[in-house]
């Protein structure tokens, strides 16, 4: 069988090293058989091993190949839709659930990196970086929406101050999450996949699940092996395919990219980001950054629908780099790249159950890093008959793309470029 080897990335290339895992050749029982080991497969199967189970993860390339381990770095609380969003969508009770959920994410990372002393560069502190008066007067909300909810550890940020965080004279203002942060994903995914392994777990690298064969006991089919399990999770997101038809219709994957400069040096990066925090900026559309251990600035935006890989990733965000720090026009990028989240159309994480032994959780539109720790702990929660948590997010109501899997792609283009516009002339 073909050997696929991760993409490659700045993330890839400084690596943590990490002995080859063989594939499934067997057939193998198990209590929960995970699909997937990014972030929510990973995260499940810790909990799920700290909790007694017999754990095994089936992953269709390596660790951390999809977008755990090639997505901007950035640890950034709640969903990709607010939690005022969702107590309009689903009335106070189900959202004042959600809303204390909302800041568990970054505390799990912060947990495992800490118990299993994984080595990924942890930073704290995350600005979202306002450009317009309208924008700020988002994040005052958003500060006032948060608190409500317990969470504490923000400051409001004027133009002046933003600029002591952030050499860039784009922003009017801003608000610095010190419960946020940034760290080396696919690092994180690695440790978190030995840490899976030092409590017993066992990951199969280079087998995809191509078939689940329901019942009272399902299998998971690889090419060469299977796994009968008690439970199933289903944790594949973007790189799902068509395993699961009944997710298919409900979500699409999207590409975001990335690229990397040469290191800048400790003199140069420290007058960009002082205090080394990670941004994002308000816009619809939205550019982030953040520097790398090694003094690296990288940067990622844009956003392709259907996940095609553009020809070209530096032409699309160098100029984005160049707008926010012109003082970088004669750097080198040394790495660009591509990765696919999956957005829903409610821009909502789907989170369920098939059946009474498949579970799943895909869908965070983005908002991928904090949300897929928590989810973990909400799937394994479940599989231990705790469900209310679960309950939350499953309840959440969904709805396909209008025009079906082939109208889904030009849909949501269409709707970026009119928020596009939108950002471009500050509404």
């Amino acid at each position: 069988m073909a050997n696929t080897p991760y993409p490659e990335s700045y993330y890839a290339a400084s690596a943590n090293a990490v002995p080859p895992r063989p594939a499934l050749q067997d057939a193998i029982e198990t209590d929960v058989c995970v699909i997937g080991a990014g972030y929510t497969g990973l995260s499940s199967a810790l909990f799920l091993l700290e909790n007694g189970f017999k754990v095994t993860v089936l992953e269709a390339a390596k660790v951390g190949f999809g977008a755990s381990g090639r997505n901007g770095g950035q640890i950034v609380n709640s969903y990709s839709r607010d939690i005022d969003v969702i107590e309009r969508t689903v009335g106070p009770k189900q959202a004042q659930l959600l809303g204390q959920m909302a800041f568990e994410g970054g505390r799990i990372i912060r947990e495992r990196v800490a118990r299993y002393n994984i080595q990924c560069d942890l930073k704290d502190g995350g600005v979202f970086a306002a450009m317009t008066a309208k924008q700020m007067g988002h994040l005052e909300s958003q500060k006032r929406l948060w608190e409500r909810f317990g969470h504490t550890q923000l400051e409001l940020m004027d133009q002046r101050r933003i600029r002591d965080v952030v050499a860039c004279d784009q922003y009017v203002g801003g608000m610095l999450d010190m419960s946020g942060g940034h760290i080396h994903p696919l690092n994180l995914a690695l440790g978190e996949a030995a840490a899976v392994e030092s409590l017993g777990g066992t990951i199969y690298e280079q087998s995809p699940a191509v078939r689940i064969e329901r019942g009272a006991n399902p299998v998971v089919h690889t090419p060469q092996g299977k796994v009968r399990a008690k439970f199933i999770i289903v944790a594949g997101n973007a790189y799902l395919g068509n395993l699961v038809p009944e997710l298919a219709a409900k979500s699409m994957p999207c590409g975001t990219q990335v690229i990397t400069t040469e290191p800048l040096g400790e003199e140069l990066a420290k007058t960009l980001l002082p205090q080394d925090y990670c941004v994002e900026d308000c816009n619809y559309l939205l550019d982030y950054y953040r520097l790398s251990g090694d003094k690296r600035l990288i940067f990622g935006g844009g956003v392709v629908y259907g996940a095609r890989d553009p020809a070209n990733i530096e032409a699309i965000i160098r100029p984005k780099l160049l707008k926010a720090f012109p003082q970088l026009k004669d750097v080198k990028i040394d790495y660009a790249w591509t990765g696919n989240f999956l957005l829903t159309l409610s821009r909502l994480p789907q989170v369920g159950r098939l059946g009474d032994n498949i579970y799943y959780s895909q869908g965070c539109s983005g908002h991928g890093v904090t949300y897929t720790h928590l989810a973990g702990k909400v799937l394994a929660e479940a599989l231990r008959g705790q469900a209310e948590r679960f309950d939350a997010f499953a309840d959440l109501p969904h709805y396909p793309f209008p025009g079906g899997q082939m109208l889904r792609t030009p849909f949501a283009a269409l709707g970026a470029w009119y928020y596009g516009l939108r950002d471009k002339f500050g509404y």
